[in-house]
Parts: C-alpha cells; structure tokens; sequence
C-alpha cells in the first residue's frame, strides 16, 4: 500500500538523523516501512488485513507487533489511523469468531498447511491458543487511544470481545476441570502438537491462565507460560482504565482486577525459583506443581521483554536476576558465534539467534555500551539484505532462516526510531 504521509516524512528525516551511521540508516529505510510496503491491506468493509510476510495468514500477535513502531505517528496522520483502527476491528472481529486460535484467513476459505484435531472454522489458519494472542489486540487498541486520543475503537463489538477473552482466562485457570480446547497435530514435530489427549500435561491451580502453546507457536512444556500471563497482568490493567474511563463500568473493572489479581498472585507465588547461582528468578514455565522449565525464548513476550511489555521496571531486581541467567550460556537458547550473542529459540535450528531478540535486548538496556553493541551485530547479521530475518548462524549469517519476516523488520524499526528520538544517535 501506499505510505501514509507521516511514515514518508519520517524516512525523509532519517538521512539527517543517521548521517554518520550510513548501514543503519540503509537497513532503517528497508525495515521500518516493511509493513506497510509488503503486509498490509485495507478491505473493502473499511477493516485492515496483515500477514506476517511469507505466510498468507493474519495472526493477531505479530499484526499487531508489524504495526506498533507506527503508533508514535498516528496523532496526525488520517490515513495512518485508519489503518490502525481497521486492523483493530479486524482482531476484534477474529477473537469473536475462535477466541482460542491464533491465526486468520483473509476470507472464510478454509486455507491453512495442517487439518488438525480442533474445532475448525473456515476463517481460521490455525488454531494453536496462545495466552498473549488475545494480549496483543488489546495493547494495540489501548496504545492507540493513549496516541491519539481517540476512542472510536471501544464500540460494542469491542467491550464484548473483552467479556469474552476475561471469561476465557477464567476458565483457562482451571484447564483440567473446564476447558472445551483441544489440539492434536498428526505426523509433525513434539513442539506442533499437545500431549494427553489433546490437553496437554496436567497442570495444578494456581491463579494463572493456561497457554497451550508459546509465541514461537511451539506446544508449552508446562502449561503455565510465565511471561504470557505477565502479559495478561498488563492488559488486564489496560482493560480497567479502558472500562473506567470510556464506560464507567464498574461491574467490568471489578472483573479484570479480580482475575489481574489472581494472575499475578499465581506469577509471583508459583512462577519464580531461586537460582543458586542467580538468586530469584522468573520461570519461563511452570505447571504448579514444583516443575520449572528455565529457559528464555526470542519470541515477545519473553523473559526479556518484562520491562517492555509493562510488566515491571528494567531495575527491578527479580527481572535484573533474570536477565543475568537469560542472557548466560545457563539458558539453553543462548548462543554465541562469530558475528553475534543473543538469545534464540527452538523454532529454528540450534545454535541460531533472532534478530527480535537483540532488539528487544537493546529496548530493555540502560546500558549505551550494551545498545552499541547489539546495533552492531544487527548490522553486521542482515546478509547484506537489509532486512532482518527470523534466525541466523551466529558464525554464517547468510544462513538464516525466513527472509521475508515482517515482526522483525518492524522491531528493528520500533528500535531505531527510538533512540533517534532518544537524541542517541545526535
């Protein structure tokens, strides 16, 4: 599509901007506008339509990450925030048609790659439930309002999809005993499919909300994903101003602190462990029942991104000890290589880092040596195409993986124009 006039201005400035820096100023040309160039598409019914990039499906977790870098322009830009609250009506109008899955079809045609063992409906891709897939529209319709001041947004279909997502987490907190989903994938990968019938391992009640899956789209190993009801916390709060402030509905505010609550009460009493040689920690996994998965994953939410979600500041100290052990050779998705270190995920081959994950390590430093570095080895990690990718060999960056990966060049976007409005790079 056709780039709203506040994005071309935006890229106008950048040669001033990042004069001295001429490879990052070539890759920020490239990626910031990605979305918009190769993603996005209005509809005729006046909704937004965006895929990921080399797959022709929507999800609601990375269209909603494509676009946030574009949030600091919508003020004054017309076109722009049309597209914006396009999108959104489009994610509401999903959640209400398979609050459970995560990815859509453009038109009720029964694309997808795998048939799989769910409930099916012909408008969705797939249907793997992830907890941070209903977190994500919500952010995106809360940080619109909070950048434009515009509540066009919070219509009817709006406040009743809330009702939905807040009644699905309730039952989610007692997946065992009350909850209708289930998922089976044949002849694939353990990380495409659940366990147990269809339900994944046991899990014990602790406050949290089930997840089935990660944002990798890989199956949880235990079904309480810490940084996704980390997630759900922060949105949560989101829903109780929206509530307070656009319907004076104190019946829904009720509700979501209630369930805020009993998330982060599950978070803070069964989602850390104490390290013995990094103190206490967040989990990325627990079931409730003493077992912990230790680990990070590149995909957002992650352990990393705590601070960027909302969740906590960058010195807490519980997040300062997780992020020492995650971003150490004790995270089993921490690699180092010849061009770069960072943290990867086992959606991509072993040993490989994501470009998502060092911006996020750059978003979330208070550390300007740390930032320097990392734009570094984003620079000198994009194969010379400019663009980022989902994965790559630490050692041969030209070995990556997905060249086309819109979430990632909209992340490496979100960054730059960041600590351009930081005066970082004056």
């Amino acid at each position: 599509m056709k780039l709203p006039r506040s994005v071309s201005q935006l890229l106008e400035e950048a040669p001033d901007k990042l004069a001295r820096y001429p490879k990052l100023l070539d890759m920020f040309l490239k990626c910031y506008p990605n979305t918009l160039e190769t993603t996005a598409s209005m509809l005729k019914d006046g909704t937004a339509f965006v895929i990921t990039g080399d797959i022709p499906a929507m999800w609601l977790r990375d269209s909603s990450a494509q676009v946030r870098h574009y949030l600091p322009l919508a003020a004054g830009d017309p076109e722009l925030r049309l597209l914006l609250e396009g999108l959104i009506r489009r994610q509401i109008a999903c959640i209400h048609i398979d609050p459970y899955a995560n990815a859509f079809n453009e038109e009720a045609n029964d694309n997808r790659y795998d048939v799989d063992l769910t409930e099916l409906d012909p408008s969705v891709w797939e249907r793997k439930y992830e907890v941070d897939s209903l977190c994500y529209p919500l952010q995106l319709a809360y940080q619109y309002w909070k950048a434009t001041g515009s509540a066009v947004i919070f219509d009817a279909s709006f406040r009743s999809a809330l009702e939905i997502i807040l009644s699905l987490w309730k039952t989610e907190q007692r997946h065992g005993e009350l909850s209708p989903y289930r998922f089976a994938r044949v002849d694939c990968p353990p990380s495409d499919t659940l366990r147990n019938n269809r339900m994944g391992m046991p899990v014990n009640y602790t406050g949290m909300t089930w997840s089935g899956f990660r944002p990798s789209d890989d199956a949880c190993t235990f079904g309480y994903l810490i940084p996704s009801n980390m997630f759900a916390v922060v949105a949560l709060r989101y829903v109780e101003e929206i509530a307070t402030e656009i319907w004076a509905d104190a019946e829904l505010v009720r509700q979501a602190a209630e369930l805020r609550e009993e998330i982060d009460f599950g978070i803070q009493t069964y989602g850390t462990y104490l390290h013995p040689k990094y103190g206490k920690i967040y989990a990325y996994e627990t079931d409730g029942f003493g077992n912990y998965n230790l680990m990070d994953d590149a995909n957002v939410p992650s352990l990393l991104s705590i601070p960027y979600l909302g969740y906590a500041e960058a010195d807490d100290p519980v997040y300062e000890n997780t992020r020492r052990f995650i971003l150490s050779s004790d995270n089993p998705y921490y690699n180092e290589g010849k061009f770069a270190k960072g943290i990867g995920s086992p959606h991509t081959p072993p040993g490989y880092i994501w470009p998502i994950s060092l911006a996020m390590q750059a978003l979330t430093s208070r550390d300007d040596a740390e930032i320097q570095g990392l734009l570094d080895m984003l620079q000198a990690t994009d194969a010379d195409t400019g663009f980022m990718h989902e994965g790559f060999n630490p050692d041969d960056p030209a070995h990556y993986t997905r060249p086309w990966f819109a979430w990632a060049n909209s992340l490496f976007g979100e960054l730059v124009h960041t600590l351009m409005n930081r005066g970082y790079f004056d």
